[in-house]
């Protein structure tokens, strides 16, 4: 007689399963080893940890491990400066130039430091001014839910659960795009990506189309000054007084947000990517199916002035110029052979001098599909998953305007740099501060190197590592004579070459073991989303 486990699989994932609480769904699994193997699926956890805990990874090219994660997200730990945002269950982090915004379970935002510290507030100032500090998280009263962050030097930009894009240029008085090209009505206007260059946004839409636009010049700037005057010159002394975004003494660590919609200001579509002209890549694994259907972009990354652009058959593509709505048809799409095609990354080792190319006996993977880009400031990165994963990373990519080539060259044979301690490591996210980088892996750790920027490596105090470790300084007499009996640290340690692990049980009793499931970096500062394994 048929059993329950005669039923399509596809019932349970899509019907059964949805309904039951996960203490009965691991019930479940225990009574057979068949509903025990469904009950493993990657994908089913993936799908179940973005319903129950807002936490989509899209951050990170993780394919594992989401079952692993489920079971131990109740209690993230957010280490970043021992910091503890009680009752709060962090599921993504975000780092701007002088601060941080996390995202938790919910889909609220939660921020704390500065987000425009080029210039003082008072205290007396509400969140309205940009350069408002906040001292100890707090959470933004939005009346959206929201997916991802990403944050510029000094702004945010968010998508919300129902693809809506705000940005943040102030805590106090967000705004949300209104705009034809964004109103979801097609796959040409549904967002799907929201990135933050250096100065401007950008948006992957649906169709693989990006838009751009900047808070700070044009359009952007003239609409929000704008509302700013609206709001400070008001008659309305009580309206007034809300959009100052002042904290009320009931609720000292919630801003209460002015937010308010931007119209009447469209962002700018670039050209397409040369779609057609795009070579087929060698040795991607990639599926037949797969190679025979549209070329088009699939992720976005985002720096200073340019963007990275990743198709969906691995090639990474980057358009630049990218200085205002005057300039941006001065930039174009070029493809970047070295960071997309394994074959010609070994033919270029293979034909350099060994004597000055340390990377010449470099051992890459036969296959290598690029699934991942991240970018900031000035550097950007792109990687491969799995055990045999590749990372490659483009650092100080000369303007467009600045090469020799044709306007219309379509290749551009910029060189990675490649690091080998970060090959075949299973990386899933890098994260990029000004002058520190720090590489997440899929088994939960989490490499940094880089320069010292001032702790940013999160090695710990250099005075009490070992001399000549990572993180250290190079000899005791320099040790000894990089703190003043007053003045505490007054010289840093070298440069750290080699990416390192970071611990995150410094000055704790015992070794405790800590899972590294997310981690962001910006300016001179870290942060990392850990789980406790003991």
């Amino acid at each position: 007689m048929p059993g329950v486990a005669d039923l399509p699989v596809e019932l349970f994932f899509d019907g059964i399963f949805t309904f039951l609480p996960v203490r009965d769904l691991l019930n479940f699994g225990a009574t057979n080893r068949f509903f025990n193997a469904v009950l493993s699926d990657e994908a089913f956890w993936h799908r179940r940890i973005q319903q129950d805990f807002n936490f989509s990874g899209s951050d990170t090219a993780r394919q594992t491990g989401w079952k692993f994660i489920y079971k131990r997200l109740s209690k993230p730990d957010v280490y970043v400066w021992g910091l503890d945002i009680p009752g709060v269950r962090v599921v993504s982090l975000a780092a701007a130039g002088m601060s941080f915004h996390a995202l938790d379970s919910k889909g609220d935002i939660y921020v704390w430091g500065v987000l425009e510290g080029t210039s003082t507030a008072l205290r007396s100032d509400g969140f309205s001014e940009p350069s408002k500090e906040a001292q100890s998280p707090m959470r933004l009263d939005l009346p959206a839910k929201f997916r991802t962050l990403s944050c510029g030097r000094l702004h945010t930009t968010a998508l919300d659960a129902t693809s809506q894009v705000w940005t943040l240029t102030s805590w106090g008085r967000p705004f949300r795009l209104d705009s034809s090209m964004v109103d979801l009505s097609s796959p040409d206007t549904t967002p799907v990506q929201a990135e933050s260059g250096w100065m401007f946004s950008s948006i992957l839409t649906e169709s693989g189309d990006v838009l751009v636009y900047w808070p700070s010049a044009g359009r952007f700037k003239e609409a929000i000054d704008a509302k700013i005057e609206e709001f400070d010159s008001s008659d309305d002394e009580a309206f007034k007084a809300a959009t100052k975004a002042r904290p009320s003494e009931s609720e000292p660590n919630v801003v209460p947000c002015h937010w308010w919609v931007l119209n009447g200001a469209d962002p700018v579509r670039l050209p397409p990517i040369p779609a057609s002209s795009l070579p087929e890549i060698r040795c991607t694994g990639l599926a037949q199916d797969a190679l025979d259907t549209e070329t088009k972009l699939v992720k976005i990354a985002a720096l200073d002035n340019n963007i990275i652009g990743l198709t969906n058959k691995g090639h990474v593509l980057r358009y630049g110029e990218l200085y205002g709505e005057e300039e941006y048809l001065t930039g174009r799409w070029e493809y970047l052979p070295l960071f997309s095609d394994v074959q010609q990354i070994k033919d270029k080792l293979a034909s350099s001098d060994r004597d000055t190319n340390a990377n010449a006996d470099l051992i890459l993977p036969d296959t290598m599909l690029i699934t991942h880009v991240s970018a900031s400031f000035e550097t950007f990165f792109a990687y491969s998953v799995g055990d045999s994963s590749s990372v490659l990373m483009g650092k100080h990519i000369p303007a467009q305007s600045a090469t020799t080539q044709h306007h219309n060259s379509l290749i551009n044979n910029f060189d990675p740099i490649i690091i080998p301690e970060l090959q075949n490591q299973a990386v899933i996210s890098v994260v990029l501060g000004d002058y520190h980088y720090g590489a997440l892996t899929a088994t939960g750790k989490l490499l940094t190197w880089g320069q010292f920027s001032k702790g940013a490596l999160g090695l710990g105090d250099p005075m009490d590592i070992e001399v000549g470790q990572p993180g250290g300084f190079a000899s005791e007499e320099r040790r000894l004579h990089a703190v003043h009996p007053r003045v505490g640290l007054i010289g840093t340690p070298p440069e750290v070459r080699v990416p390192t692990e970071v611990r995150f049980d410094h000055g704790q009793k015992r070794k405790r073991l800590r899972y590294c499931f997310g981690a962001a970096a910006s300016g001179w500062h870290t942060g990392a989303l850990v789980i406790d394994l003991d």
